[in-house]
């Protein structure tokens, strides 16, 4: 029978000793009765540097036909104030037309019937520049636009907002296990897994867009109404912590 040399058994035994040796610390470092699980939030607030503007076009006419055509050149003149403050056409974005019959209640039959056409097409408008809003929304009231779906608020790049806050979070739970460590008589060690719950963007509204959407824009254009406020950046996490 084959046998092994004596330095190499020598060798496998002592390596034996040491996996069984460290095999108890490995399993007290992931044993639940030996972890702190904490979450922790927070929220960063952040000024808002640029908008996407809703408007619309909304007309009536006897004929489809008519409701159609006239629809079409009050957007094209919309589009065109849009395009005159230096907007790129990849900004803007002209969703399809919707026609529908236009219907009244006769009071003498007291049964609906088609009075005309109305016709509806809404136009969304990136906005770089916040200072070009009340500007914005003066020239395409002047231009036909009559209905407003409202303005919401964001940022060009929320990567150091969200960084930011989840920063942030982290902070609060590690100081949250101290407190919990601290009460427990131990000493909080390293994390030991970390996860993200949750990431919200609360944008602030402007006061007549909450109006809603039948708000007419005419009265969009005092410049109070166009305070942006500033954006919650609202995040939570999940560590586990090892106690020491």
């Amino acid at each position: 029978m084959y046998r092994l040399p004596k330095l190499l058994l020598a060798v496998l035994c002592t390596l034996g000793f040491l996996f069984s040796a460290a095999a108890p610390v490995a399993a007290q470092d992931s044993d639940p009765r030996h972890t702190l699980t904490v979450s922790g939030e927070a929220e960063v607030s952040v000024v808002p540097d640029m908008a996407v503007v809703r408007f619309g076009i909304v007309n009536e006419a006897e004929e489809a036909t008519e409701a159609r055509r006239r629809n079409g050149e009050l957007a094209a003149q919309a589009m065109n104030a849009v395009r005159a403050l230096g907007i790129e056409e990849r900004k803007i974005q002209l969703q399809a037309l919707r026609l529908q019959p236009k219907r009244e209640r006769d009071p003498e039959t007291r049964q609906m019937r088609e009075v005309g056409y109305e016709a509806t097409r809404m136009v969304a408008v990136e906005v770089m520049d916040l200072e070009q809003l009340p500007e914005l929304i003066a020239l395409v009231v002047e231009q036909g636009a009559n209905r407003l779906r409202g303005i919401q608020y964001d940022l060009n790049d929320r990567t150091e907002a969200e960084h930011d806050a989840l920063r942030q979070a982290i902070e609060a739970a590690q100081a949250k296990a101290d407190v919990m460590a601290s009460a427990l008589g131990v000493t909080r060690g390293p994390a030991l897994s970390a996860q993200e719950q949750s990431f919200n963007f609360v944008r602030p509204q402007p006061q007549f867009a909450r109006q809603g959407m039948m708000t007419q824009m005419a009265d969009a254009v005092q410049p109070d109404a166009f305070a942006e406020g500033e954006i919650e950046v609202r995040a939570s996490v999940q560590v586990i912590f090892r106690m020491d």
